[in-house]
């Protein structure tokens, strides 16, 4: 056991950058993964149907393929066709699209859910579907919104393992090194408590950001969607 800390001592400067580089794929991706769950989730609603169309194929494509595929693809294929990225931005980019998909249906679901008295309200009031949608739709359906995205987040905190595919010396490859330096109990063992570190640590950011939006609405921790009425 002396040894096996030994060695973890020994490799903490490799494990920071690791956490470093996981860092930077988890913050990258769920920026990405949001902004694309937020434009596909909006297109999935729009009365238009072409575009609910496309919103459909995007999400139903990036949900049924393999992330690992998609990876391969972005960096691998991809510059045989002369679009060439560095390996961070390439899982940044494969993390944010795979999620969003699945984001994409948190934002459909969630304003759907939105009491149909507050769109029958906001269009008595005369507001513009924009309008409406920012004043009274949104800010309700955020709410809602914010447990799904809390369990996403955490399933692409450990989808970032599979930057190991590409070269990248994330957490996980880090990890794997340790394990040939100690013993595979030892070095997989500090994984999981650093793994679910990372998760705690954002989970309980959003747990608070979505306190914060329910206190916005005036609502109470155990309030449903439907005291949500509120608004208006």
């Amino acid at each position: 056991m002396t040894e096996n800390l030994e060695a973890l001592r020994d490799a903490l400067p490799r494990l920071g950058e690791g956490v470093l580089v996981t860092l930077q794929l988890t913050l990258g991706g769920a920026l990405v993964a949001f902004l694309v769950s937020v434009v596909l989730g909006l297109l999935s609603i729009s009365p238009v149907a072409p575009l609910r169309w496309l919103a459909t194929i995007v999400v139903e494509f990036f949900r049924g393929t393999s992330l690992v595929v998609q990876l391969f693809w972005l960096y691998y294929v991809m510059p045989l066709f002369g679009v060439s990225m560095d390996a961070v931005l390439t899982g940044v980019l494969a993390l944010g699209l795979n999620y969003g998909a699945y984001g994409a249906e948190i934002v459909r679901g969630s304003i759907n859910a939105v009491d149909k008295g507050q769109w029958e309200g906001a269009t008595a009031l005369n507001m513009s579907p924009l309008m409406r949608m920012r004043r009274i739709i949104w800010p309700q359906a955020w709410v809602l919104m914010l447990s799904g995205y809390n369990n996403l987040l955490i399933m692409l905190i450990k989808g970032t393992a599979v930057a190991l595919f590409i070269g990248l010396q994330d957490l996980a490859y880090e990890i794997d090194e340790l394990r040939l330096d100690t013993t595979t109990i030892f070095a997989y063992g500090v994984g999981l408590i650093v793994y679910y570190l990372f998760a705690l640590v954002f989970s309980s950011g959003l747990r608070q950001l979505e306190k914060r939006a329910r206190r916005r609405l005036g609502l109470g921790a155990g309030s449903t969607h439907e005291s949500a009425g509120v608004a208006l």
